[in-house]
């Protein structure tokens, strides 16, 4: 229907597509018959009768494409729904055939029916979850004082020893 065709008429060569061709002959006619001749009015009509009959085999030829590929669509569809419709019934056979972990039935269910974390009570009974964060901190030990050699007392005074200044043994304590 698109292609350029090449016509050698009896006035010369006529170029287009068939529709532009059977118009350029339809005008050559009506012209032909206005100068009242009979024989070169019928010469420009059997041409574009030619060129009409090209572009009706054309467009049918188009058409029988075109349903010809509508069916061939058709069927792929078709094939590919019944290809679906046993994937899919297949896939039910194996889940069925297998049973359900415990973990999937718990997803699959309705979240407010699955296991819900433990809330701690904090002194204030916020209702806050408690964190590493909100925990209170561990007591640290309390350093020791370090042990000092005891201070000599003038000699006018008894000495009067306390655990405190208790005098450093060089070895070192069982307890630490």
């Amino acid at each position: 229907m698109n292609r350029v065709f090449d016509s050698s008429g009896p006035e010369g060569k006529v170029r287009g597509t068939p529709q532009q061709i059977i118009d350029k002959y339809n005008q050559l006619a009506r012209d032909a018959q206005l100068s009242n001749d009979r024989v070169a009015t019928e010469t420009f009509q059997q041409h574009a009768e030619h060129y009409m009959r090209m572009l009706s085999e054309a467009t049918r030829e188009m058409e029988v494409r075109r349903e010809e590929q509508e069916r061939q669509n058709r069927e792929r569809q078709i094939e590919r729904d019944r290809e679906r419709e046993e994937r899919l019934a297949r896939q039910e056979q194996q889940a069925a055939s297998q049973p359900k972990p415990v973990e999937q039935a718990e997803v699959s269910a309705d979240p407010s029916d699955a296991p819900q974390p433990d809330v701690m009570e904090t002194g204030a009974e916020s209702g806050l979850v408690e964190t590493p964060e909100t925990q209170p901190k561990p007591k640290q030990r309390q350093r020791r004082k370090p042990r000092t050699k005891p201070v000599e007392q003038s000699t006018d005074q008894a000495p009067a020893t306390t655990d405190a200044q208790a005098p450093v043994s060089e070895a070192p304590d069982a307890a630490e």
